[in-house]
């Protein structure tokens, strides 16, 4: 067996890994920052006392989390194409990422919601404290500050995840490596250094959230508790 690997015509097009892997880092913004906030929502709906409300969320939720993630893109992607509306690939695959990660982070914050001490809770009723307040001060916030790492792990996989809307030629990491890999005729090579550009976005994001988390929770730093 002879393994000649040849990496040079592999650098050289370095800008347009750059490029793949920015546009792969404004997906996992676009869709960490939305889907956070559909998160929030979804969890307060799916712990909602109206049960229209709830089982709309619950439906959500099972939905997404119950079929594949690249069939999801084409259900949005072919799905406005039929209704005459036209947008881009890089929008689409935004809001198909952004759809996904909503419902798995409505049920990592609902977890978060309802361990939340049930004495917490009803300390803060007999304050007299709205139910706005309540949530957002007694439930929410401390929530959200039990379940970060949970949150940040899947934006880290969301951002992986989303390697997969190459197939709607969104121009991100893997669809530039795919176009790289059929012009060199280098394909073992191209997805070697896509590999560690993954990991080496993986180590960044989980810096920026571990860095994040210092910040909107210092309450952990004092405590040493690890994010």
């Amino acid at each position: 067996m002879n393994l000649n690997l040849d990496f040079a015509a592999i650098i050289e097009r370095w800008p347009a890994f750059l490029d793949g892997a920015l546009l792969t880092l404004q997906l996992a913004f676009i869709a960490t920052v939305l889907g956070t906030a559909i998160g929030v929502l979804g969890a307060i709906g799916r712990r909602s006392r109206h049960p229209i409300i709830a089982r709309i969320c619950s439906i959500y939720v099972e939905a997404i989390r119950n079929t594949p993630l690249l069939v999801q893109i084409f259900l949005v992607y072919f799905g406005l194409a039929s209704l005459g509306l036209k947008f881009s690939a890089f929008m689409v695959a935004a809001a198909a990422l952004t759809i996904n990660v909503g419902a798995y982070t409505t049920e990592i914050i609902r977890a978060g919601f309802d361990s939340i001490p049930r004495g917490q809770i009803e300390a803060a009723e007999g304050l007299a404290l709205s139910r706005a307040q309540i949530y957002w001060h007694v439930v929410m916030w401390p929530a959200i500050e039990k379940v970060y790492p949970s949150l940040t792990s899947q934006f880290v996989l969301l951002m992986l995840a989303s390697s997969v809307t190459s197939q709607i030629s969104a121009e991100e990491l893997t669809a530039v490596a795919n176009y790289i890999q059929s012009d060199t005729y280098r394909a073992f090579e191209t997805y070697i250094l896509v590999a560690i550009v993954y990991i080496v976005l993986s180590l960044i994001m989980r810096a920026g959230f571990w860095l994040l988390g210092l910040v909107i929770f210092p309450r952990r730093r004092r405590l040493g508790t690890p994010l």
